[in-house]
């Protein structure tokens, strides 16, 4: 058993390692990144997210890169029968695809053909623990079954769990802009 301690040890640190190394989309191209998204799944640890997620709809995430390269990000989610817009200005990093907000989030563009689908990972600080979640973006409200379960594979490699997945149904409930109640992000 004193023999395994080590390598039980090696091992861990392995892994935690290789969840913290979070990939890139190679030659990120913010312009073509931004416009309108729906997020068709979410999986997190964000105990707020989980309590909600079996209740959560889809919901639109609109993103306009300024013109010092950061990126704006626009959600309206359906949340307590209201429809609610968060705003949030991650700025961008030493590198393309990788943004901070407020040294409390930690965005990643990990991949994305730019017209169909991309997947972010996002890490939040502060409070008692870190969060950390995948988002699964569409162009459109439909999610092949092969992207989402490209998707579902990415979960654990980001040391999260299957049960912190939401596929959510799609919604138009949101769309109209004058619907929106604004909250800080």
């Amino acid at each position: 058993m004193p023999a395994l301690l080590p390598s039980l040890a090696l091992t861990l640190l392995c892994l935690l390692q290789a969840v913290a190394e979070v990939p890139l989309q190679p030659n990120f191209n913010a312009e073509k990144f931004a416009g309108m998204w729906r997020v068709t799944a979410v999986a997190s640890n964000c105990p707020v997210f989980l309590k909600m997620k079996d209740d959560m709809k889809s919901s639109t995430a609109t993103i306009s890169i300024t013109s010092e390269g950061d990126l704006a990000m626009t959600l309206v989610w359906l949340l307590m029968g209201k429809c609610q817009k968060f705003e949030v200005l991650f700025q961008h990093s030493k590198e393309a695809g990788h943004y901070l907000a407020q040294e409390q989030k930690e965005l990643h563009v990990m991949e994305t053909d730019y017209s169909h689908y991309a997947i972010l990972h996002e890490v939040q600080r502060g409070g008692q623990e870190p969060s950390t979640g995948l988002q699964l973006l569409t162009r459109d409200q439909n999610v092949s079954p092969q992207l989402l379960q490209k998707f579902k594979e990415l979960i654990p490699s980001m040391g999260l769990a299957e049960e912190m997945l939401a596929v959510l149904p799609a919604s138009d409930q949101c769309m109209a802009e004058g619907s929106w109640v604004s909250l800080p992000a």
